[in-house]
């Protein structure tokens, strides 16, 4: 299901200001997504981590730290873009998740720090019946937030765990480099997951450098290495070129650096 069809800017933007003067932003007007799958691609600094959360603000999207996006303060900067953006629903869905890794990992860390302090708590009082009665349904809490306990596991696996617990069937889930997460095996593990959300009518927006997630079946591509983002094919892609060139003689590439 594509819930989201397209986004466009509206008004006047001031382009010498950010984050109207982001290079693939400057001539940005309007993008039309084609597929339950869109990746945005490009070099770092060219607007895809703006724009992607730009939209998840304007779409009222919750997100990884259950802080509402509008009071999440590392999002003041985009708010001028998001304001601006016009979103073409068909149909609207309500439901959605917005995700960056780095709100994952303080949500892992946080996770183990609660554990932690539990398990003190558990040695100090552990003849006291309300330890026996707090600290399990303390963990049942944790446990019905997040999956399970994301301290337990590695980072792909708790990420993995993580995603499957809050991305739900019929919603908008827009995510910023997943694969800083996760190996290249939990990747296509990852990639799983979002075909199974497909089937069950599910949309992503992904932002990410991974050939691996790129490759993705009847994925849309668009680029921010250009003037304003535009679809390009995976074979165009110049993280798919360079992967397949490295991989293909790394020595000659070491020779060079």
């Amino acid at each position: 299901m594509i819930f989201l069809r397209r986004i466009e800017l509206t008004g006047d933007p001031d382009r010498g200001h950010f984050p109207f003067d982001v290079p693939a932003l400057r001539d940005f007007t309007r993008l039309e997504f084609n597929s339950p799958v869109t990746f945005f691609v490009g070099e770092n600094g060219t607007g895809k981590s703006t724009l992607l959360e730009a939209i998840a603000l304007r779409a009222r999207l919750p997100c990884a730290t259950g802080l509402p996006l509008e009071h999440e303060p590392t999002l003041a900067g985009v708010h001028p873009l998001a304001h601006c953006l016009r979103l073409g629903w068909m149909p609207r869905t309500k439901s959605g998740f917005f995700l960056r890794v780095e709100d994952f990992f303080s949500i892992a860390r946080e996770t183990k720090q609660r554990a932690e302090a539990m398990g003190v708590y558990a040695e100090r009082f552990i003849d006291e019946p309300r330890a026996t009665s707090y600290l399990p349904s303390q963990r049942h809490a944790v446990e019905e937030r997040n999956g399970e306990d994301l301290h337990v596991l590695s980072h792909g696996e708790s990420f993995l765990k993580f995603v499957q617990s809050r991305c739900t069937a019929g919603g908008l889930h827009i995510i910023d480099e997943p694969e800083a997460a996760l190996s290249p095996q939990r990747q296509l593990a990852f990639m799983s997951i979002i075909k199974q959300l497909v089937a069950d009518d599910a949309q992503f927006i992904i932002a990410t450098h991974s050939p691996l997630l790129l490759a993705f079946p009847g994925a849309q591509i668009v680029s921010f290495d250009e003037k304003a983002p535009q679809n390009v094919n995976f074979e165009e892609l110049p993280h798919v070129t360079l992967t397949r060139n490295f991989l293909s003689d790394p020595e000659r590439f070491l020779r060079e650096l």
